[in-house]
């Protein structure tokens, strides 16, 4: 049987040969080129007919490349391996954009994840793999093709249970919208670390569109808290439920998110006496933050291992 073929595009190739490496895998080659009318034209080199292939590319804004620019590669890529007779193709999307506009809130809203479904299945993509979506059924149900969402929660856990290995933890989800994949993080924390790790939510009371944070369950008091969400944008929420932790009498407060897009106003969360550390994956660099507050908070952990598991399995 031939083993599959991966490629990386120019903008993830750092993030791809990680994971290549994880494979025992050599990245394929792939031309990129740019017209001088800005049209952009992608081929595979290697030779892909019949083959199970792989793509991948992780769909983050950026000053060097919009998400835009890497979704339109991404899909013409995809489209070059199909006309050039790969049996199957696999996107790999370590961040996928607009995986959070997947439901209406207003009338008229956009259902943009599905949109994007669509875009992806009329490029002729098989299956695609993405981590930590931000609604892992919304994701699966948006998509035509096998969609999976793999869940970088054993990552953290390994991280955290050699971190906090003599200390009393608990598991904090930011808001009662991410109970369940703060539980499952929890979950993968106890069978580290072999303790019971209770696991509480962050309630909110809005007033007149401005959100309030709820004291801290009494349960925190004396512990570590870990806060774990899917991302951090501008981390309101994060630090919000920081200080209710800092309140409630947590001994020590950490935060984690797979995604670290860092947008303006994080900052605050990143450089907040609050926190006594934030740990995001390599999905988005954290190229927005200032490199002395991120080289003294931070810790960005490698997620291209995992996303190869699923790749392998």
């Amino acid at each position: 049987m031939n083993a599959p073929l991966l490629f990386a595009l120019d903008a993830s190739r750092a993030y791809g040969a990680k994971a290549a490496r994880a494979l025992d895998l050599t990245l394929a080659a792939h031309e990129e080129r740019m017209f001088e009318d800005g049209e952009r034209m992608l081929r595979p080199l290697a030779e892909v007919r019949g083959l199970d292939v792989f793509v991948l590319q992780s769909l983050y804004d950026e000053p060097a490349r919009d998400l835009h620019s890497k979704l339109c590669d991404l899909l013409f890529m995809i489209g070059a391996l199909k006309d050039a007779g790969a049996a199957r193709v696999t996107a790999i999307v370590p961040y996928l954009c607009y995986a959070r506009q997947d439901r209406r809130t207003r009338a008229n809203d956009p259902l943009s994840l599905r949109y994007l479904a669509q875009l992806f299945e009329s490029a002729g993509t098989d299956a695609i793999l993405a981590l930590d979506v931000h609604n892992a059924a919304a994701f699966e149900n948006a998509f035509r093709v096998p969609a999976h969402n793999i869940e970088a929660a054993p990552l953290f856990a390994m991280h955290f249970a050699a971190l906090l290995a003599e200390e009393e933890v608990e598991v904090i989800s930011p808001d009662l919208g991410g109970v369940k994949r703060a539980e499952r993080f929890r979950d993968a924390v106890q069978e580290q670390m072999h303790q019971d790790i209770p696991a509480a939510a962050i309630g909110k009371k809005r007033l007149d569109h401005i959100t309030n944070t709820e004291e801290i369950p009494a349960g925190v008091r004396g512990r570590t808290a870990v806060i774990f969400d899917d991302m951090i944008a501008t981390g309101s929420t994060m630090l919000r439920a920081a200080k209710a932790c800092r309140r409630g009498g947590a001994k020590r407060v950490f935060a984690a998110a797979t995604h670290g897009l860092f947008l303006p106003g994080s900052q605050d969360l990143v450089a907040s006496d609050a926190l006594d550390g934030l740990v995001v994956t390599d999905t988005v660099p954290p190229f927005r933050l200032d490199l002395e507050l991120a080289t003294r908070k931070l810790t960005v952990l490698d997620s291209a291992a995992l996303l190869a598991s699923a790749v392998a399995r």
